[in-house]
């Protein structure tokens, strides 16, 4: 990435799409980006077990974890298979676990906090659909930009 996020807000103002404040980094890379892949699901990491084991490289997986802050949607067992098959980062409107291990893997990650709990897995949840996190629209194909001032994405063209 060599644009920071603040410049590519400069650029495009609110032709972009600005994700909420509240996303913390939490990864080993504060900076990344890529094309958005999109979930959503509620306490259920199914999905996103799924996609970590599918080719990711120039991807950003973006969930819609309906911001819950019950369980952890990721933590350092699914991060290492995104890393395995090359993803840039993992964006959740929800919760990690494993924080001080997932701190020091080479992969963007960004969520709303940590907690021990694990997720169920229950084969829930939605892919590749346009969702919504805090009022910013997010489509799979989007480009999406992050750093340490926060998450970005410029719609792609459709």
């Amino acid at each position: 990435m060599t644009q920071s996020t603040c410049d590519l807000y400069d650029e495009h103002g609110d032709t972009l799409q600005v994700l909420p404040a509240e996303l913390i980094c939490f990864g080993g890379r504060t900076r990344f980006s890529g094309t958005a892949v999109t979930v959503k699901c509620f306490e259920d990491n199914s999905r996103i077990k799924e996609l970590g084991v599918t080719p990711g490289k120039g991807k950003v997986l973006i969930v819609d974890g309906g911001g819950s802050r019950r369980c952890a949607l990721l933590g350092d067992m699914i991060a290492q298979d995104f890393i395995d098959q090359q993803w840039e980062g993992v964006i959740l409107y929800g919760l990690i676990r494993d924080r001080q291990e997932l701190s020091g893997m080479d992969l963007g990650v960004k969520a709303l906090g940590s907690i021990p709990r694990k997720s169920t897995r229950r084969g829930e949840g939605q892919t590749d659909l346009p969702i919504q996190i805090a009022g910013a629209r997010i489509h799979p194909g989007d480009q999406v930009f992050a750093d340490e001032d926060g998450v970005v994405v410029m719609p792609a063209t459709r």
